[in-house]
């Protein structure tokens, strides 16, 4: 019988993954907010990266960024200088942010695979626009966990079922 995936399980493999992924290629301290201290209205956002994962677990992770947070971490992660018009780059973005989901959502999924769970990546997926919002995925459980970063919000939209 495969393991139970618990709200504490889920919190504490994003925040490990998120908080070795912004260390190491933002250079960046995250700082996860309590459980329950979400917004309690759906927030909208100007980036989302998702990676999919399927085996034992199934489901997806969804990065939400505002625009100016992507901005800065393409700034941090490829060493640019503030204010840089490259960091701006609609394609420059999206390979960073896309990066960056890839290397979180592989660190959660490691930890899924070290406790009975294993399963594959599916390649990241970014979208750009305006008030964007996650949907829940139907049979699936949703948790979703936010982090500080240098003044800025990133969520981690987590929707996971096993089997």
């Amino acid at each position: 019988m495969a393991p139970r995936i618990t709200e504490s399980l889920v919190r504490t493999a994003i925040a490990k993954a998120v908080h070795n992924v912004f260390a190491t290629m933002l250079r960046r301290d995250t700082t996860p907010r309590p459980a329950g201290s979400e917004a309690t209205t759906p927030a909208t956002y100007q980036l989302l990266a998702s990676v999919g994962f399927v085996g034992e677990a199934n489901g997806v992770v969804y990065l939400c960024l505002q625009d100016d947070f992507a901005r800065f971490a393409t700034s941090e992660v490829l060493g640019l200088r503030p204010g840089d018009p490259t960091a701006s780059d609609h394609e420059v973005v999206k390979d960073a942010i896309g990066e960056i989901a890839n290397m979180t959502v592989g660190g959660f999924k490691n930890q899924l695979c070290d406790v009975g769970l294993p399963c594959m990546l599916t390649l990241p997926t970014i979208v750009r626009g305006s008030d964007l919002k996650v949907i829940g995925l139907k049979g699936a459980e949703r948790h979703v966990v936010e982090f500080e970063c240098a003044g800025h919000v990133l969520v981690a939209d987590i929707q996971v079922k096993t089997g």
